[in-house]
């Protein structure tokens, strides 16, 4: 059996009495596009920063095609990196820029021309060659890093949320683009953000970091259908959260009250609860079903807000005991037609589709 491409081995760093990363072990495949998704302060930069060399971790190993990387110094690991910042040098121009690590690497002018040309088509800026960063708009200037990134044809590109300054429309563009390179090039990718659209929308697998270690690994689908933890849960995508009854909990399947004789079987735990205990139920707001009148099954709840977002409509409703739970329906679903606030609605789902947390 052949050894994952990049391995990651208990990866510990602390600063102080601080533990920045717990534990951290993962394996990435030869072109993979990895994401390293959290909120601010779970681990995600510092772990990417030792993986470039420019942080040494507490305990752990990393590895690249089965050798150790750690007693390599960060210029010498033939890593690329693109930050937040472009740092690019302002004083050369764009061709300049790029073949820049070219020169340190001592390569032929020919070489260099050609390898500058290349990636000028790579990020589509032909033409641009003899501009200056500062005469460049902010998505441009980071298509230029991304090029000088890739321009000495690194086994692993590191990429630092670097997308977070530029305005939406902008950043959407630049993500098609990066998912564009990744397929052309396939070059293994490991990438942070704390945008959870942006890792849906370019990653292979992500990892969910929370408080220092890797509370979850997979596909964004994996992820947002079966979430392992809350945190995961809450993360990845909207969800509600309701309080319930753990009336029985048997071979990951719970069976919960929500009150009033309201009783759902076969829904999805994590945790160990006793009979009798609170628990939290998850659900998706796309996944539970409205009706005006009521069915004899689910929960009678009254509307509290109609928000029309485009395609889709948002619901916000209380239930009688007064928690909150959001629905969103399709643009134009019937069960809007003539819908006001202060009406009285039912409240259904699947329970293959929630979750039960202990």
């Amino acid at each position: 059996m052949n050894e994952p491409f990049l391995q990651i081995r208990g990866i510990r760093k602390e600063y102080g009495p601080v533990v920045a990363v717990h534990d951290v072990t993962l394996d990435v495949r030869r072109g993979e596009f990895l994401t390293f998704l959290g909120p601010s302060g779970s681990g995600k930069s510092t772990t990417l920063y030792i993986l470039a060399g420019f942080d040494n971790p507490t305990k752990g190993d990393i590895t690249l095609e089965g050798k150790t990387l750690l007693a390599t110094p960060s210029h010498k690991r033939n890593i690329g990196m693109v930050f937040q910042r472009y740092t690019l040098f302002p004083h050369l121009t764009v061709g300049e820029n790029i073949a820049f690590p070219l020169k340190v690497r001592r390569k032929s002018k020919a070489e260099i021309d050609s390898k500058v040309k290349e990636m000028l088509r790579l990020v589509r800026l032909e033409g641009f060659e003899d501009r200056k960063p500062a005469q460049m708009s902010g998505g441009q200037q980071q298509r230029v890093a991304l090029a000088r990134a890739l321009a000495y044809d690194p086994p692993v590109l590191l990429m630092d949320e670097p997308l977070s300054a530029l305005d939406k429309k902008l950043r959407e563009e630049i993500q098609h683009e990066i998912r564009r390179i990744h397929q052309q090039t396939e070059v293994t990718i490991l990438y942070v953000t704390h945008d959870q659209e942006e890792a849906l929308r370019l990653s292979d697998r992500i990892a969910v970091f929370s408080k220092g270690v890797i509370d979850q690994i997979g596909t964004g689908p994996e992820l947002y259908a079966n979430p392992k933890t809350r945190f995961v849960a809450e993360f990845i995508g909207d969800s509600d959260f309701i309080s319930c009854d753990l009336l029985s909990s048997s071979d990951g399947q719970a069976t919960i009250s929500l009150g009033r004789g309201t009783v759902f079987n076969s829904i999805p735990v994590h945790g160990k609860g006793a009979a009798g205990t609170k628990a939290a139920l998850m659900l998706r707001p796309e996944r539970i079903r409205l009706s005006r009148a009521h069915a004899g099954v689910g929960l009678a709840a009254t509307v509290s807000d109609i928000t029309f977002l485009g395609n889709n409509i948002h619901v916000s409703t209380e239930m009688a005991n007064g928690e909150a739970l959001a629905v969103r329906l399709p643009f134009g679903h019937e069960a809007i037609t003539g819908l006001s606030r202060g009406d009285t609605v039912n409240l259904d789902f699947d329970p293959g589709a929630a979750h039960v947390f202990c």
